[in-house]
């Protein structure tokens, strides 16, 4: 493998978007841990400086949570790490011109094995799996369409995927 240039601008080892639940940060953590690399979750950034987003939406709306995560997810991505976008950081069309320059990979999930891993109120946009499934919908033309793999969440371990993941970026790499 290339030795990187080190005056060129960082760039993640891996893009990570997909449905809200299909473990995008609880793989994205293997996934760097495999490659040695940090890890970036963009709405962990987001909380961390403005507090939760259920909050965020609630009291600024959407329209102004987006802005925030606009911002952190155009700095995430000059960072050499595995990043893992929110489930709607997608939609903004400066990140998906955005991520054409970058490796990405779409992680799904079905509305069976997400139900247990979307209650507790933390995610805005979904109150159960009636609302998540029309969400993902929307959404699914454009996680295709920005996508280089696609890996399903819902039953092999995490730890498998992760290997498969790591094992493609490696392929991809030479």
């Amino acid at each position: 493998m290339n030795e990187p240039d080190p005056a060129a601008p960082a760039r993640p080892v891996i893009v990570l978007i997909g449905a809200p639940g299909a473990g995008k940060t609880r793989l994205g953590k293997r996934i760097a841990k495999l490659l040695d690399v940090p890890f970036i979750d963009t709405d962990k950034r987001i909380v961390a400086e403005h507090g939760s987003i259920a909050a965020l939406f609630a009291d600024h709306g959407e329209p102004h949570f987006r802005a925030i995560e606009r911002e952190h997810v155009a700095a995430a991505l000059r960072e050499g790490a595995v990043v893992a976008l929110g489930g709607g950081a997608v939609l903004d069309e400066d990140t998906q011109r955005d991520l054409a320059g970058h490796r990405v990979v779409q992680l799904t999930v079905t509305a069976e094995a997400v139900a247990q891993r979307i209650t507790g109120g933390k995610r805005p946009l979904v109150d159960g799996v009636a609302a998540w499934s029309a969400l993902v919908d929307t959404r699914r033309p454009i996680y295709d369409r920005l996508a280089h793999r696609t890996f399903d969440t819902s039953s092999l371990p995490l730890d498998h995927i992760a290997a498969d993941i790591v094992g493609w970026i490696q392929e991809t790499s030479e």
